[in-house]
Order: C-alpha cells, then sequence, then structure tokens
C-alpha cells in the first residue's frame, strides 16, 4: 500500500492560506490560490522516462531483501518518508522521497530482453502484425504543445540493438518518431576532451543538426528552394501517406536548424557547477538536457542508462554488486538533480517521471555473483506531477520470489502514467487498417495517484 507522506509542499501550500485567511488576508488570498490551482492544471503536461536498458535488480534498488540470503551485500536505509526504505546508493533520492512511489508488485512473464524491452515500452506483448507505438510516440502525440519547432519525442542514449521497434513510432508513422540524441547503439563517444583539471562532459549534439561550415545561409537556401521544387508536383500527387509523412518530418528538421530551440541540445550553456551536479555521464547529462526540453516545451523525453556499446549495464549476469553500486549512483545524482531544478522552475507538478527497465532480476544469487533475468517480481518508480509519493505499492515475499499484494502489470503502469499526465489510458488511436486501439487496457493504480 501507499503511505501519505506526514507533511508535503501542497499540505504546506494548504497550511499558508487557512493561516493566513486570520490575518488580513482573506480577500485575496482564496482567489491567488484558486488562480494558482487553475494556472497549474492548465499547465502543458510533459513526461520524461528514464529507461534502465538490461533490466534493474529490483532487490539491489527499490525492494531490498536485509537479513535473507537472497538479499545481497546491499544496506536500506530510511527515507525522508515513514516507512519506505530504499537502496543506501540512493541518498539523494531517499531526501525527496515524498515525490516517488515506488511499485513493487511487476509481473510480466517476458523474461527476453527484446520481448521485455518491447513490452514494457509499447505496452503489448510483441507478436500479431500489429507495429505498435512507443509509450514515447503515443503519449508526444497526446501531449503535443501548439507550434513548436522542437519535436515531441526527444530519445537520450539509446540502446536500440535489443529490439529496436520497442524505440519507434510504429502505425503512427515517423512524423511521431524520436529524435535521437547520442545513441549508445553505435558506438557513440560520449566523453568530449577537456582542459586540464576540469571536467570531460558527454558531447551529446543532434546529429547534422547544424550547417556544413562550408555552405552558406545563401547557398543552402538555394538547395531548400531547388528540393522544393523537385517535389511540389509530385506531393501534388501524392498528398498523403508515406510522401506527406517524409515531408512533415524534413520541413520539421530544416525548422529547427534555423531556430532558436536548437540551443536546448546545448549543454554548454549551462555552468559547470549545474553539470556536475547532474554527473559527468551520458545519463547525468541527458538529465540535465531534459531539463532543457520540457523548458522549451517538448512533451516527452527519454534519457537511458545501462546496456551500452562499451558496457554491461543492468544486464548483470555476473558482478551484480559493483555494477549495481556504479548504476545506482549515477541514476542517484542525475534523477535527483532533474527533480530539484524542475521543482526550482515550477515544472515538477507538470512533469511525471517513470523510471523502470525491461523486467526485474533473479533474487537468487547465481554463481558468478550476479543475478538473471527475473519477470515474476519486481519494481519501477515514478514520480512527480499526478504522482501521491512517499511510499510503496505492492509487496513481495521475504526471499523475493513472488507477488504477494498488489500485483500488476505493463499494460497498468502505461494506464497510472496516462492518468498521472491527465490522459484516458481508453482513447484509442487509429492503426493503418482503421480500427481503434486502445493507449492502454490496463487498470490505473490508484493508489499511486493524486
Amino acid at each position: 500500500m501507499i503511505m501519505k507522506p506526514m507533511f508535503s509542499r501542497r499540505d504546506l501550500l494548504r497550511s499558508m492560506v487557512l493561516g493566513c485567511s486570520g490575518v488580513g488576508m482573506s480577500t485575496w488570498f482564496p482567489s491567488w490560490a484558486r488562480a494558482l490551482k487553475t494556472t497549474m492544471a492548465e499547465q502543458d503536461r510533459h513526461c520524461i522516462l528514464l529507461w534502465m536498458s538490461g533490466g534493474p535488480s529490483q532487490t539491489d534498488t527499490w525492494d531490498l531483501k536485509p537479513g535473507h540470503e537472497n538479499g545481497g551485500e546491499f544496506q536500506e536505509i530510511q527515507t525522508a518518508s515513514p516507512g519506505l526504505r530504499i537502496s543506501e546508493h540512493f541518498p539523494e533520492l531517499a531526501k525527496q522521497s515524498e515525490r516517488i512511489a515506488v511499485i513493487r508488485g511487476l509481473n510480466t512473464a517476458e523474461g527476453d530482453h527484446g520481448r521485455g524491452t518491447y513490452l514494457m515500452r509499447t505496452g503489448h506483448v510483441p507478436m500479431g502484425p500489429v507495429d505498435y507505438p512507443s509509450i514515447g510516440a503515443t503519449l508526444g502525440k497526446q501531449l503535443r504543445h501548439g507550434q513548436q519547432t522542437l519535436p515531441n519525442f526527444v530519445s537520450i542514449g539509446p540502446y536500440r540493438v535489443l529490439n529496436r521497434d520497442a524505440f519507434g513510432s510504429g502505425f503512427l508513422g515517423p512524423r511521431y518518431g524520436p529524435l535521437i540524441v547520442g545513441a549508445s547503439d553505435v558506438n557513440y563517444v560520449a566523453t568530449s576532451s577537456a582542459p586540464g583539471g576540469t571536467t570531460a562532459f558527454p558531447d551529446l549534439k543532434v546529429d547534422a543538426i547544424d550547417r556544413p561550415v562550408d555552405v552558406s545561409h545563401k547557398r543552402l537556401k538555394r538547395r531548400l528552394d531547388l528540393l522544393a521544387d523537385l517535389q511540389r508536383d509530385f506531393l501534388t500527387l501524392h498528398a498523403d501517406g508515406a510522401p506527406k509523412s517524409h515531408q512533415t518530418v524534413y520541413q520539421s528538421a530544416v525548422s529547427l536548424m534555423s531556430s532558436d530551440d536548437a540551443n536546448a541540445f546545448d549543454l554548454t550553456k549551462e555552468p559547470d557547477a549545474v553539470r556536475e551536479r547532474y554527473g559527468a555521464g551520458l545519463f547525468g547529462q541527458g538529465c540535465l538536457m531534459a531539463r532543457r526540453l520540457v523548458e522549451r516545451g517538448v512533451a516527452f523525453v527519454e534519457v537511458s542508462l545501462g546496456t551500452s556499446a562499451g558496457g554491461i549495464g543492468w544486464d548483470t549476469h555476473s558482478d551484480n554488486f559493483n555494477a549495481v553500486r556504479r548504476l545506482s549512483l549515477e541514476l542517484d545524482r542525475g534523477w535527483s538533480s532533474l527533480m530539484m531544478e524542475l521543482d526550482d522552475r515550477g515544472l515538477l507538478e507538470s512533469t511525471t517521471i517513470l523510471c523502470m527497465g525491461e523486467f526485474g532480476r533473479t533474487p537468487v544469487i547465481n554463481a558468478s555473483n550476479g543475478r538473471d533475468h527475473f519477470p515474476a517480481a519486481w519494481s519501477c518508480a515514478i514520480a512527480g506531477g499526478g504522482i501521491r509519493g512517499g511510499g510503496a505499492y505492492g509487496k513481495t515475499s521475504a526471499d523475493g520470489m513472488e507477488v504477494t499484494d498488489g500485483q500488476v502489470g505493463a499494460d497498468d503502469v502505461q494506464a497510472t502514467l496516462c492518468r498521472a499526465l491527465g490522459l484516458d489510458p481508453a482513447e484509442s488511436q487509429m492503426d493503418p487498417n482503421g480500427r481503434p486501439i486502445a493507449i492502454s487496457e490496463g487498470r490505473p493504480i490508484k493508489e499511486v495517484l493524486s
């Protein structure tokens, strides 16, 4: 069950309103409170997915088993929320626990990386002829914010080798596909050079967003005009389908190249102290970029942490504890800084953050001091806008092998995310054959919703 925090920021606001009503402010304070509530309700909503590629060990992060032989090396710590205890390697997240709800009863039955990735990212089992869109494409489409040059869906540091289809826009078409930044499945070089004594940060950039140095603005315009002339007649005869989608994507890319919004991807504009707070790795800098993109109105941003071209990541069949310790500290630093800065900017209440991977890992430790694939009983966490934080929903057995209370599936998590964002998960999208398909057929977990 979810345990309500003893004293939240929402409680503080309520107390201020009530407390001030008797000291001469009753004529304007209620109006101010109503205006604040209305403003928050009308804010554009955003979603950030922290994708833990490879499958994190729930037993070493969100659902520790102290005193049991399956518990392993790590200790749990008390968070700022009474009754909620998490890994010792999440010290900063523990301080912000009133914003986080842990879901400990996931049972998904897909223990293969590719199939599990597809299930958790689309809400559907990978079978049949339908190419389902990823959650980023779906929610980016639903949450899109007016006329802007930035895309609705940006994916930072994805590792798509496990299942490339799980990261795409499926039957929604390329218009709703992600803008990829720093993909780790193409041997992306994450570290840039830096002067002696300073931190080397990942050089996160969007490929081909800059005009080639040997092409002037005038020359570029002539090229674009020539292309437009060549395409005009063809598009007149083929106004729908793939040609139209291609043209839409192309025009969006051209608009972004010449827009000030492209500066959202330039992390050099942030002070080094801020960049260091997030962490110098690709994930930490990706979280900083996510904050900058949300500030600019991007509806859905995902930041990946885990399996990459150069390491084992969360797929810890061996040396589990060293790998999980390192990754947990990286997650703790980036995620906690992201929430803190979103809150400082008044954006956390309108931004929902989901942290999950494709499955969990076996509570039983194997002969290589690792944990293997385990979809039967595992955890994820959700935070920010629309979420009632400060506790955990669901429970697993003392050995961590089965869910004993509050079992949920991938579709339930997706439905809960929709509700937190103010969306109806039952709303339909049309596949290419004109068949309506609900965003999610799951049951929202009302206990974690505010």
